[in-house]
């Protein structure tokens, strides 16, 4: 049902009060959401393959994250955990701690956003190892904030403008295009010696999928080979599970494809169903190294976030949502096989990425496997027209990614593949 309201009327208000840099996907504006389905205010119904950028994996407003939330708001909204503290935080990190592919007893802290949980992945880190350095890797996303930023292995739009990043921050090659796994160790190995000595690096932080840098799946080798030189020169490796956490690949998390335990792992989207909540889960010894007063937020570990935080996990395991996001990720994978071999449509490579987390490539060519640079931005413009949100995302902009609620059903997956190959064609 239409609110009366215009999507063209709202761009026009949005172009007078909300300033450029803050870009919007579509020109479409929600009214309400359901499950994986949204409705613009004037009463178009669209199926959402962004779930809120890996947001709501267990579905807009899932009843159990909304009765939770409700029954928290009964009893109080907000006292801060740094003056009244509360139990929902704290059951929320003692399920975490359990959890969490990390060796020996853990600690969780929670923030807001997930560069809040890159940053303070690294100021524990500093603190623990009394080092400055930091090495991310090209075409890693860690957050808009400045250190989030210069972490981040993108120039354009994440640094252009902003003037001199934070120092002390170096990037490896990221393995694609050409670069293999040993290319990125040897040129790590490199950086040891010609640019930062070990000694003086407090940590690798990595994706376990690239998220914006094209939904590009670690290779395990690589996971080791970091494994082996932070165990060897004391640096702690930092897990980014901001975009692949809580079910998203079909694990928990996404580095549990591997038999790599990281040291600390950065948390946010999923975690909170909808509701701002992010965090870092770590080994208790490092976790414990910043001083009383040194880390937190006024609003970080929300009582309204903690309470959806942990029915999130209670919706992830009643419903299996690991197994399901495997399912969805078969289903999705075939269809992108079957369009890559199409003439009547434009030009895609094979499905990548785990689970519900699946990208695809706009090539130049058929047969080729060279990307149309910016050629992702077409198909999600056409796809919105059509009736289906997808998102765009690699560093040239050249991969579509589809991050469907892993409550999706497979009649609402389906119709939304539908949908998606409608604008393919286009």
């Amino acid at each position: 049902m239409s609110t009366g309201k215009s999507n063209a009327a709202l761009a026009a208000r949005r172009a007078a009060a909300v300033p450029v840099g803050v870009g919007s996907a579509t020109s479409i504006y929600a009214d309400r959401a359901q499950g994986a389905e949204l409705w613009d205010v004037e009463g178009r119904r669209i199926v959402d393959f962004a779930a809120g950028i890996a947001v709501v994996n267990v579905g807009h407003r899932h009843p159990r994250i909304i009765a939770a939330v409700e029954a928290q708001l009964g009893r109080f909204s907000h006292t801060g955990f740094q003056v009244a503290p509360y139990e929902s935080y704290i059951e929320l990190a003692e399920r975490l701690n359990a959890l969490a592919p990390i060796d020996g007893p853990a600690k969780s802290i929670f923030f807001t956003t997930g560069a809040e949980a890159t940053e303070n992945a690294v100021k524990i880190a500093r603190a623990a190892t009394g080092r400055s350095g930091v090495i991310a890797f090209t075409g890693g996303f860690h957050g808009r904030t400045l250190l989030a930023s210069a972490m981040t292995g993108k120039v354009n739009p994440y640094k252009t403008q902003f003037g001199t990043m934070p120092g002390d921050v170096f990037h490896a090659p990221f393995p694609a295009r050409g670069i293999s796994v040993a290319d990125s160790l040897r040129t790590l190995d490199l950086m040891f010696a010609a640019d930062v000595d070990p000694s003086r690096v407090a940590a690798i932080i990595i994706e376990p999928i690239q998220g914006e840098g094209g939904f590009r799946v670690v290779p395990e080798e690589l996971l080791k080979g970091l494994r082996e030189r932070c165990t060897k020169h004391g640096i702690l490796l930092i897990a980014d599970e901001v975009q692949t956490g809580f079910a998203r690949t079909g694990k928990l998390f996404g580095i549990q494809h591997s038999s790599v335990k990281p040291d600390l792992i950065s948390v946010a989207k999923a975690l909170g169903g909808g509701f701002p909540l992010s965090g870092v889960v770590g080994r208790a010894e490092i976790m414990d190294a910043v001083r009383p007063g040194g880390l937190g937020g006024t609003y970080g570990g929300s009582p309204l976030a903690c309470a959806a935080g942990l029915a999130v996990l209670d919706v992830i395991e009643s419903e299996k949502l690991c197994e399901r996001a495997e399912h969805i990720g078969r289903i999705i994978s075939e269809r992108v096989a079957g369009w890559s071999e199409r003439s009547d449509l434009i030009p895609v490579g094979k499905a990548h990425g785990r689970g519900a987390m699946v990208g695809f490539d706009v090539l130049k060519a058929r047969g080729t496997d060279e990307v149309e640079a910016g050629g992702a931005s077409k198909v999600c413009a056409a796809a919105v027209e059509a009736g289906v949100i997808v998102l765009s995302c690699g560093v040239l902009g050249e991969t579509v990614r589809l991050l469907p609620p892993l409550t999706i059903s497979d009649a609402v997956l389906n119709e939304g593949l539908d949908l998606l190959e409608k604008a393919l064609k286009a």
